[in-house]
């Protein structure tokens, strides 16, 4: 078929060296407008062996470019692409910014060299068959366990927030992190201790030295709070407590910085047991001064070692579980001391705002649904109040 010799003014026949041989050959090179990337008009350029082949192409641009779909060949990988999207969170906190990058880590290990235009779901999919086996190398060369669908649909989320990203600077056409099907929760439920595993506890700690981190721990307070306190926040002559710093780890790092929320920031009234301890603490602390002299760190922290250090949270966590083996109690995570007080606060009859505003959560709903949980002698509660309410009703 001979071919038009009209050609569109997005299309000119040139003639050029063929590579190979040097022999003059015809090509057919399409500039065509592809309106603005980055800010900046672009077009696109390039040549094609016949005639037909770049009218099509000059059909399919046009259709692009009219239903806004088009994307200017790019280059960016997904490494590229992730370092991006974290530069840009100007406003998170360096541990959630920290937690982005390590939950990002194993994609950008394994597909970071992959253009964002030629990932695909079948990459993401393969990715998440190989977290979920485990095996795969981690930053520091050991191999990493399977993933949990927790971890799994964390890293999804954060690869869907950074194609979409790329899909408002033009670089990409869809999100094929959206594609993938999240693996259903298998999330271990909270475990919360008894009113009688509670007073066992309280009972063994009474008067050890760290007995104030488990009754903050058991007052609520979360285990970045419980390492960040300090005296100064403490006002036993009004009885208050002000929540205003936390610590925290991340990798190497630890840190002091600010409650999670605004909500985290709040002033609580310092119970009768809580402050009993506290004055106890107090005691201890003032006598390994005495006994160590100028060596004695007075780093002003509630929470300390022998010797005045403050402890690290993950000491805390350490400690926590030497303290709960010695005393005979089942072991639960520290955090879950704070389930346990707003399990015991609700059985109380506490209301769930209070509870709410006690722990620190803008949400009531949220305190409702993962701080607040039942408990073996509340259901045993529940199946006599059936007995009472049908024996009334056979009386009637």
């Amino acid at each position: 078929m001979a071919e038009r010799r009209q050609l569109p003014p997005q299309i000119k026949r040139i003639e050029l060296a063929d590579r190979a041989s040097g022999r003059p050959v015809i090509r057919y090179q399409l500039t065509v407008d592809v309106g603005l990337v980055d800010g900046k008009r672009k077009q696109l350029r390039k040549r094609f062996a016949t005639e037909r082949e770049a009218r099509d192409a000059l059909d399919a641009v046009r259709g692009d470019v009219a239903k806004g779909t088009y994307v200017h060949p790019s280059k960016v990988t997904l490494a590229d692409a992730c370092e991006s999207w974290l530069a840009a969170k100007h406003g998170l906190k360096p541990s959630t910014l920290h937690g982005h990058r390590v939950n990002l880590a194993a994609a950008v290990a394994k597909l970071g060299e992959v253009e964002v235009q030629k990932l695909t779901k079948r990459h993401i999919d393969d990715l998440v068959i190989a977290l979920r086996t485990g095996g795969l190398p981690s930053p520091t060369g050991k191999s990493r366990k399977p993933w949990s669908p927790r971890s799994v649909n964390y890293m999804l989320g954060l690869l869907t927030a950074v194609l979409r990203d790329q899909m408002r600077q033009g670089h990409v056409v869809r999100n094929v992190a959206e594609l993938v099907d999240r693996i259903p929760a298998d999330a271990k439920p909270a475990e919360t201790f008894t009113p009688a595993e509670l007073q066992r506890v309280l009972t063994h700690i009474d008067g050890d030295r760290y007995a104030i981190a488990w009754q903050l721990a058991l007052t609520g307070l979360r285990r970045g709070e419980v390492a960040g306190l300090r005296w100064r926040d403490i006002d036993l002559d009004a009885r208050t407590l002000q929540i205003s710093s936390t610590r925290l780890r991340f990798g190497k790092h630890l840190i002091e910085d600010t409650p999670k929320s605004r909500a985290g920031r709040r002033t609580l009234p310092i119970p009768d047991h809580l402050a009993a301890t506290l004055r106890t603490t107090r005691a201890i602390q003032a006598a390994d001064r005495l006994a160590l002299g100028e060596d004695y760190e007075a780093s002003g922290f509630v929470v300390v070692d022998e010797a005045g250090a403050e402890l690290s949270p993950h000491a805390l966590t350490s400690r926590w579980a030497r303290m709960l083996k010695a005393a005979g109690v089942r072991h639960i995570r520290f955090h879950d001391a704070r389930h346990t007080c707003g399990t015991l606060m609700h059985l109380q009859a506490v209301p769930i705002a209070v509870i709410s505003a006690w722990l620190g959560h803008a949400s009531k709903a949220f305190t409702m649904a993962t701080y607040v949980h039942s408990q073996p002698d509340a259901l045993s509660i529940a199946a006599q109040s059936f007995n009472t309410s049908m024996t009334e009703s056979g009386r009637s």
